[in-house]
């Protein structure tokens, strides 16, 4: 849920996969961070359920290519602020890569909007409290 922190959750793109899980598996596990989600394209790293830095496999899916956007995730304090985010971007300009929605694969209160910036970065807003308030 938002704390009043800027960042939610962020992710990178991985060229050598095998070589990148088992390297994150172990420095984050050093850490006291595990695997809270895998789609097996892309892991999740954090605690207590919430994957708060993302690699991701880009020879496959939407990561392949030369292409190595970063992901970025911005906590939003409600569901109006990711609308606002959404429409926002689009005025300046930029394309939009996935309108405000929730996302059930996440969780079911995951309500976020995603959107590439001018240096084609995934950025997204994210509220985790669904379609209401926090």
């Amino acid at each position: 849920m938002y704390g009043g922190t800027v960042i939610d959750h962020f992710g990178i793109n991985c060229a050598d996969w095998e070589r990148s899980k088992a390297f994150y598996d172990k420095v984050l596990g050093v850490l006291g961070y595990t695997r809270q989600m895998d789609f097996g394209v892309a892991i999740g790293y954090g605690t207590d359920g919430h994957p708060d830095f993302w690699i991701a496999d880009m020879s496959t899916g939407a990561a392949a290519g030369p292409n190595r956007e970063v992901h970025i995730a911005f906590a939003a304090k409600d569901a109006e602020s990711v609308q606002a985010f959404f429409r926002t971007a689009l005025a300046l300009g930029v394309e939009p890569l996935h309108e405000p929605r929730l996302w059930p694969e996440y969780h079911e209160n995951y309500y976020g909007a995603f959107v590439r910036d001018p240096d084609g970065n995934n950025v997204e807003a994210v509220f985790h409290g669904g379609l209401g308030v926090a």
